[in-house]
């Protein structure tokens, strides 16, 4: 079997295992503590499920982006805060454990929104059949390997609380570094076509990521939330799951330019969230 072959089934085992680690870091306590900031989670909600979409198709239509990335861009703005909100939100004054059970909760609301989003950017942008919707199978298949993983890291954690504190550290480097070598991947074998496309791909992924953590930070405080919450709000809409994204894109609808609008971000996401930080947060914005 070709590495190209094999490579869907790598990046299912390989976001299987990142989905375990998260889990990990889960417990059941994670998701009865967003009764008691009820504001924060409503806000983060809209925010991901329908402001930062709505922000993604307004950017595609203002810098005209090719439909086939107009898709890609359209399952990141889809999927839900990665483990990196964890730790810029701890970097810069965050409340991370709303922070985890933001992550939480996004995660299993994405099982539903992820496929409807998906599905409706390839029916918008892809009618000419270049990539097939996700089928209830393949709906599954991402339900299954996103949920079931977590589940069972929470099981583990539950149960095993040491085994679990010693996993977290080196669980979060291999998510680190399948995120490195899976978006490494995209953009090699779409080189051609991301050297085409870059001018006007590159910008509008890092306006995305912009206008993501900007929106973030300041709706939470024109609502009034404290600092430490806004600033969880922004990192866990701001930062991406953008290992699912590329799973999505090049193992379940078996497209690799697709993938290549989350694989930059996974490069760049770094850079503008650092940023984000220290101009915003670190001034006491």
């Amino acid at each position: 079997m070709s590495f190209t072959a094999a490579l869907p089934s790598l990046l299912l085992v390989a976001l299987a295992l990142v989905m375990f680690g998260l889990g990990l870091s889960l417990t059941v306590q994670d998701f009865a503590r967003l009764r008691q900031h009820p504001r924060s989670v409503l806000l983060a909600l809209v925010l991901q499920m329908l402001v930062l979409p709505a922000c993604a198709v307004a950017l595609i239509v203002l810098m005209g982006v090719q439909p086939i990335y107009a898709v890609g861009l359209m399952l990141l703005a889809a999927s839900p805060g990665g483990v990196s909100a964890n730790l810029f939100s701890h970097l810069f004054g965050g409340n991370v454990a709303m922070n985890i059970s933001l992550t939480a909760i996004n995660t299993v609301l994405s099982i539903v929104s992820l496929p409807l989003i998906a599905n409706w950017a390839i029916a918008t942008y892809l009618q000419s059949g270049q990539v097939v919707p996700l089928q209830f199978g393949k709906v599954l298949e991402v339900v299954a390997v996103v949920m079931v993983p977590v589940v069972i890291g929470m099981v583990v954690r539950h149960h095993r609380p040491g085994f679990s504190e010693r996993m977290g550290p080196p669980m979060k480097v291999f998510s680190a570094l399948v995120l490195a070598a899976f978006s490494l991947i995209a953009i090699v074998k779409e080189w051609a076509a991301l050297s085409e496309s870059f001018s006007s791909l590159g910008p509008v992924v890092l306006l995305f990521n912009l206008v993501s953590l900007l929106a973030g930070y300041y709706l939470s405080r024109g609502a009034g939330l404290d600092k430490p919450i806004a600033t969880a709000v922004s990192f866990e809409i701001g930062i991406h799951n953008s290992t699912l994204a590329i799973f999505v894109a090049m193992a379940v609808l078996g497209n690799l330019q697709l993938a290549l609008p989350a694989a930059i971000y996974s490069v760049s996401m770094y850079l503008t969230a650092t940023a984000f930080g220290f101009l915003v947060l670190r001034r006491g914005g």
